[in-house]
């Protein structure tokens, strides 16, 4: 087909008359072929493949009412085929355009017996994986226990797998898939690559729009999805009161696990903004709590005003303020009843700070539990837009039912509304709400630095399985840039300024490999100041137009790619084993760079800075210590 730069999209309609049926198993291949998704005629179960191989095989469809009888047997009544070619301008994010390429086709069945209930299937293949969901355009009630859904794997893949916690922040496990504990849920996304490595895929969801969240159990041969349930809410986990449209059920596919860390697939099975979103500015934020004691920074204008001149000598756009800045406030972080978020504890006038701020050219966020702000959203949001705050961390959700999915949904749009930066925090996975808000720029729902405060599961292992796992589903706010950098056996947990058992190297390095358009620059200002590397935090962009995967395996090493206008950045990082990186720079336009790279030192808490020129015939030779890491500037210069 004819592709033009924004928008051609073609819908051929295969309609079958009315009350008969569409004979054969019904196929959707991508635009190359690369992806396949077939459904039976019958509706009742749908296969995966990937270059010819079969990654999911024949798995159950269907849905789980309450209330009503259940679907009875099916026979397809009419298809209808979408075709779309597309590219989607996006606002800071891990791209400056997404592909929207693929096949679709509207599949609608219809019960053989008298009731002649309809149910919907949408397919869609895009070169890079598939997606599923269902409709019932009825407009009648819907009370759903659940779906039917589920995905049978080859029982010797090898997956990465997170038990499912109510904050999202769990380690992440090496498994085959036989090895999945049965009645186990496991969060989305769960990664696996089949025995061959020729074939790696992960499951996870998308547009939870008016729907709720799920997870994964192993029964058996299969996982089954199993939607969440409002707490304290009997019956069914989902109630619509005209019709039913569910998340989509997403596989994305690759060749190798890193090959998915670029797809904007979760993104484009959202909608698009309806609004101009120019106005979100990406950047680096100051941070107050996480050098600072567990139950957050007192108020103090003197503190406030550190914080907000060392962003300011920093060139950081931000300075988010946490816990405990409000009236009544007492230790982090419980929704007390004598707090009061629409006003500064006494002794801070907010509008004053915001203004001394603003003069130093730095926007303050500020911190919320959201049981403060859900049931005073407007008031709350309209007095943080009068006194020039740029944007809020809300906390705490921990749920990902069908009443927090709305809140999330409804928080969104009011801040879209205001101009006010959201950040999610004890969040669930990402669904691709992103696209459609831009200003919900990051979220939490990741087992983070801040644990570093807390234990020591933030192990070398367990940063290099965030890229290939979590980080799929869409940005992280994993709360970068600890300088007290130690060798892993001389790491112990500290609540104020803590420290982390990698390298600066690896510090540097996460501000290229983490995808988070607002980046915090975690630690005490005086741990910065004269600091090796330093400047590269400074420098370094946190919104990208192009993310390209090099080279890697999930809890082990990565070389990570992305560009930023005419310069491209490398971000490297290594788990346990020390290493020597060898970078072919191929994916450089023709031309002459100068690389500026820093690589570890001589001690965990050192790096070596250095200038050479190359071309894309080049490879760069890194070295990487231990738990180490490297940044690297490629900027073009004249011939």
């Amino acid at each position: 087909m004819h592709k033009q730069p924004l928008a051609t999209i073609a819908a051929l309609s295969l309609a079958a008359a009315a009350g008969s049926a569409v004979a054969g198993q019904q196929s959707v291949a991508s635009p190359h072929g690369n992806a396949v998704i077939r459904v039976e005629d019958d509706a009742s179960r749908f296969s995966v493949q990937w270059r010819g191989e079969t990654v999911v095989a024949a798995s159950p469809l269907g849905l789980q009412l309450e209330g009503a009888r259940p679907f009875g047997a099916m026979t397809l009544a009419s298809r209808e085929d979408t075709e779309v070619d597309r590219d989607i301008p996006l606002v800071a994010t891990k791209a400056a355009v997404a592909h929207d390429r693929y096949r679709g086709a509207t599949l609608t069945f219809r019960e053989t017996g008298a009731d002649a209930r309809k149910l919907i299937v949408e397919v869609r293949a895009y070169d890079d994986g598939v997606a599923f969901r269902y409709r019932i355009d009825d407009p009648a009630p819907v009370r759903l226990l659940g779906e039917r859904t589920a995905f049978m794997l080859p029982a010797d893949s090898e997956c990465l797998a997170s038990k499912v916690d109510s904050a999202h922040e769990a380690l992440f496990e090496r498994l085959k898939f036989a090895q999945l504990a049965e009645g186990q849920r496991y969060d989305v996304p769960l990664v696996c690559t089949d025995r061959s490595g020729r074939a790696s895929l992960a499951i996870t969801q998308a547009y939870l729009e008016g729907y709720a969240g799920a997870s994964l159990q192993r029964e058996g041969e299969a996982l089954h999805l199993r939607l969440s349930a409002v707490p304290g809410r009997a019956g069914p986990a989902f109630v619509s009161e005209h019709g039913l449209r569910t998340a989509w059920r997403v596989v994305m596919l690759g060749d190798r696990v890193g090959d998915m860390i670029g797809s904007t697939l979760i993104g484009n099975l959202n909608p698009s903004p309806a609004s101009d979103f120019g106005w979100v500015k990406p950047g680096k934020a100051a941070w107050d709590w996480w050098s600072g004691p567990l139950e957050g920074v007192k108020p103090d204008l003197a503190t406030y005003h550190r914080f907000i001149d060392f962003a300011a000598e920093s060139g950081f756009p931000y300075y988010l303020i946490d816990a405990g800045w409000a009236w009544g406030a007492g230790p982090c972080c419980d929704p007390l009843p004598t707090t009061d978020i629409t006003r500064a504890a006494e002794g801070i006038d907010m509008p004053a700070l915001v203004r001394y701020a603003a003069d130093r050219g730095v926007g303050l966020l500020l911190w919320a539990h959201w049981e403060h702000l859900a049931p005073r959203m407007d008031e709350v949001l309209d007095t943080y837009a009068r006194w020039g705050i740029k944007g809020v961390k809300v906390d705490f959700m921990n749920r990902d039912d069908q009443e927090m999915v709305a809140f999330y949904q409804r928080l969104a749009a009011a801040t879209a509304k205001r101009h006010l930066l959201l950040d999610m925090h004890g969040a669930y996975v990402p669904a691709g709400l992103q696209r459609t808000y831009p200003n919900y720029i990051t979220q939490e729902g990741v087992l983070g630095a801040e644990w570093n405060k807390m234990d020591k599961r933030i192990t070398p292992e367990h940063n290099l399985m965030l890229p290939y796992t979590r980080m799929l589903a869409g940005p992280m706010d994993y709360t970068p840039g600890g300088f007290r950098n130690v060798a892993p056996q001389a790491f112990e947990v500290r609540a104020r300024m803590p420290l982390v058992r990698t390298t600066r190297g690896q510090a540097l390095a996460m501000y290229v490999v983490y995808d988070s358009p607002l980046q915090m620059v975690s630690d005490d200002p005086d741990a910065y100041r004269g600091a090796d590397g330093f400047e590269f935090i400074k420098r370094v962009p946190t919104a990208w137009d192009e993310t390209q995967f090099l080279s890697g395996e999930p809890g082990r090493d990565i070389v990570l790619a992305r560009r930023s206008g005419t310069a491209w950045y490398v971000g490297a990082m290594t788990a346990d084993e020390g290493r020597n990186a060898s970078v072919p720079l191929r994916f450089l336009p023709a031309g002459r760079y100068r690389a500026t790279v820093w690589e570890d030192g001589d001690a965990p808490d050192r790096v070596r800075r250095s200038e050479r020129i190359v071309t894309q015939r080049d490879a760069l030779a890194l070295r990487l210590s231990p738990a180490g890491g490297a940044a690297v500037v490629l900027e073009p210069v004249g011939r």
